[in-house]
């Protein structure tokens, strides 16, 4: 028997609903702040995230999906912000009235260790907001996640943020940090001596357990915690922060946070649920001044996230019920195809046995799967009627036809 791949997963009738309704937020919540849907390709060229997402990423070295076709390279999305900066670039956006702010949904790939809430094919919901260096921003973007996040019922958060600084900060900052780790080099782990020369910053994202104790000895928190932030990117901080304040969303400064992607630049965040173990991070983003120019276009500021569906599926509220409307019973189906698209039309979920058994086989399949039976046999059509019955409390009632659309409670 052929199985879905490792990694991958179907989601099934009785699970889709909830991922309508994240769809459906999604759109709410965006177009009310005038963000704009974009859906790019599933694939790219692969020099795309090589160049936009960093070679120094694990995503770039261990986690693509790449394949050769007509002698060109090619990659499933590993994530969408290069590809919707693809996009910005290609059609012009830069000569838009700016900012421009664009949404997206969709499958990402990479290949990785499956876990809870973590697939090979995932899905993602972002925003990404292009032509604004302010604070406000910032501010922005993160009171749209929080917003989105409350909307699908999940209050419990915890938001980090924290500032990488500019280009110069993060050239200082980088050889700090190099300077105070060169002598357990010896120590780290693999991936950790390989982002020592190519991204240092990135050492502190290590989840190793060995790595972390070393990063808490007392001289390396020393420059960990040390201010290397410019005056012009400490008071664009400070501004991210009043403006946080001033939307009543707390949050803690976390000087460890750096994000796992090369382009980040100034402000970064997380949003993290306590529902979730260890992997409890549902949101992640910042701002990526330079990735438009690095990918060719003009120099445009941007801000933007994502967040891991999967997860948000694993906390949102399941539906209580899945039950039809109405479940038709009855042994005439010329009646009862014009009985169910009336139903239809009038916006109710309507179903019948389309075997046309038995009336107490249809019954029994009704008290199954229906909130009503409607039952149409032949005294019903000679009488112009149907008989209601309320299958949680059994209170059964006759009705004409002309009146029986009333008489359904849902």
């Amino acid at each position: 028997m052929i199985q879905a791949q490792k990694g991958t997963k179907d989601i099934l009738p009785q699970e889709v609903e909830n991922w309508q309704r994240m769809e459906a937020a999604a759109n709410k919540v965006f177009s009310k702040a005038n963000f704009k849907e974009i859906r790019t390709p599933i694939f790219e060229a692969t020099e795309l995230f090589a160049r936009g997402v960093g070679d120094s990423t694990d995503i770039v070295n261990k986690e693509m999906y790449t394949f050769e076709k007509s002698e060109r390279s090619l990659t499933l999305r590993p994530e969408n912000t290069a590809g919707v900066v693809r996009a910005y670039i290609e059609h012009g956006f830069s000569r838009l009235p700016q900012p421009v702010k664009l949404w997206y949904k969709g499958p990402m790939f990479r290949y990785e260790r499956p876990q809870a809430g973590r697939q090979r094919q995932f899905h993602q919901v972002g925003v990404e907001m292009f032509g604004s260096a302010e604070p406000a921003a910032d501010a922005e973007v993160i009171n749209l996640a929080v917003k989105y996040l409350n909307e699908l019922g999940l209050n419990d958060l915890e938001i980090e943020i924290n500032s990488l600084g500019c280009s110069e900060c993060r050239k200082n900052y980088r050889n700090a940090i190099k300077d105070v780790l060169k002598p357990y080099l010896k120590d780290l782990c693999e991936d950790c001596n390989f982002r020592y020369e190519k991204n240092p910053l990135r050492i502190l994202d290590c989840k190793v357990d060995s790595c972390k104790k070393i990063f808490e000895k007392e001289e390396i928190q020393k420059v960990i915690l040390g201010d290397f932030i410019c005056p012009d990117c400490k008071e664009h901080f400070e501004k991210v922060k009043e403006y946080l304040t001033a939307l009543n969303i707390p949050y803690t400064v976390n000087k460890l946070l750096v994000r796992g992607l090369d382009y980040y630049n100034r402000t970064v965040f997380e949003i993290k649920s306590n529902n979730l173990g260890s992997q409890n991070a549902v949101c992640g983003g910042g701002r990526y001044d330079s990735l438009v120019e690095t990918l060719g276009g003009p120099q445009t500021p941007a801000v933007g996230w994502a967040m891991g569906m999967e997860r948000l599926n694993s906390l949102i509220e399941k539906p209580a019920s899945d039950r039809l409307d109405v479940f038709v019973v009855s042994e005439n189906p010329k009646e009862t195809f014009k009985i169910i698209d009336e139903l239809r039309e009038a916006g109710y979920s309507a179903e019948f046995d389309y075997a046309n058994r038995k009336f107490k086989k249809q019954l029994d399949k009704a008290a199954k799967t229906a909130k009503y039976a409607l039952i149409l046999m032949e005294d019903e059509i000679n009488s112009n009627t149907v008989t209601l019955k309320n299958l949680d409390t059994s209170e059964q009632i006759n009705v004409s036809r002309q009146e029986y659309l009333s008489k359904i409670k849902i």
